[in-house]
């Protein structure tokens, strides 16, 4: 261990975070006492949501790219910034924060996945979120809106990051409005209301270079934002999920995630997003996921291909990924990748894993 991690998770244990971090995925299940709590009807509101909520325990910026190059090979960026705060109350100054940054970036090619993660306490300008303009940051990692963009908010941004043997940065820009998911924006986790705030971008474009062990590589596609915060995201008995994020050929979109319950009895919520950005929320037993084939990742079984179905829409597709290696091994591990799909419809998308 690092001692700048060690540093930070002693930090977190002097809140008395270390029995939230216990219980569920990542102590997204863990006790939330002190924190806000989320309810419904209360309206997302802009530039405002784009920064932190500091009364609430834990956020995430997070951007995902399905990828090609000019010879039409398939890769995948990812881009995330978490907070976590170890306890309730204002932010307090300098090393007293009680905040702690986590950043997530990967590249993945149909034979390589390369992550690298970096942390960063609150309070001393190493990690942050300005809303207005917004700019989110951990060291020299970014995602912003465009110097040359002024007022665009997050439909114009930049991106970058990089690891051991990778780096890249990347224009975005938005030709579709965001959406905000669930009941405009309160989405639901599970039956004893647990839930969060939630908005997506899924219309961006993208463009820029990624370097991979030194060779740049020009590439162009298709980026989905997520943007949510929360202060009990998960039910204890909830161990981890599925998540999907879907670009249609013909433009509409599609987020659907599973959240696995113990009990066996799993909760399931999704958004079919026409092309326009008009929204319909799916009904729970609307949506069907069924694992087709399992593959050894990370001395786990973890199944990488999948059936999904959305019954009201008459789609029925299955999944493949890119690379079904794309595991991230963090400090909280997941499988995180770009994936294709056909059946009724075509596309690619990503899809998210945890607690397996």
């Amino acid at each position: 261990m690092s001692g700048r991690l060690a540093s930070i998770l002693s930090a977190l244990l002097a809140f008395g975070a270390a029995s939230a971090l216990a219980q569920g995925f990542a102590g997204l299940g863990g006790d939330a006492s002190g924190f806000e709590q989320v309810v419904p009807g209360k309206p997302l509101v802009f530039p405002r949501d784009f920064g932190a909520h500091q009364k609430f325990r834990t956020e995430w910026w997070y951007v995902t790219a399905d990828l090609t190059d000019e010879a039409g090979a398939s890769y995948g960026i990812q881009w995330t910034l978490f907070r976590q705060a170890g306890a309730p109350g204002d932010e307090r100054p300098g090393w007293a924060n009680q905040t702690v940054w986590m950043g997530h970036a990967a590249a993945t090619t149909a034979s390589e996945h390369l992550f690298a993660q970096t942390f960063a306490r609150g309070g001393v300008g190493q990690a942050g979120v300005t809303a207005n303009p917004f700019r989110a940051w951990i060291d020299d990692w970014c995602f912003a809106s465009r110097d040359d963009a002024p007022g665009a908010g997050l439909s114009r941004a930049k991106i970058s990051a990089g690891g051991e043997g990778f780096r890249y940065a990347f224009d975005l820009a938005a030709d579709g409005p965001l959406v905000a998911q669930g009941d405009k924006g309160f989405s639901l986790k599970s039956d004893d209301g647990r839930a969060s705030y939630y908005f997506s971008q899924p219309f961006y474009k993208i463009s820029g270079v990624l370097t991979l062990h030194g060779k740049d590589i020009k590439l162009s596609g298709l980026a989905w934002m997520d943007r949510e915060w929360s202060t009990q995201y998960l039910a204890p008995s909830q161990k981890g999920w599925d998540w999907f994020s879907l670009h249609f050929a013909n433009g509409e979109k599609l987020m659907v995630l599973r959240l696995r319950d113990e009990t066996g009895k799993d909760f399931y919520a999704g958004t079919w997003i026409s092309a326009d950005g008009a929204t319909q929320a799916l009904a729970r037993d609307d949506i069907a996921l069924t694992p087709l084939a399992r593959a050894q990742v990370a001395g786990r079984s973890i199944p990488v291909r999948w059936r999904l179905q959305v019954k009201s829409r008459g789609l029925d597709i299955e999944t493949d990924p890119l690379n079904q290696a794309s595991y991230m091994a963090t400090s909280f591990p997941y499988w995180e990748g770009p994936i294709a799909f056909k059946g009724s419809r075509t596309g690619k998308g990503y899809l998210e894993m945890t607690g397996y």
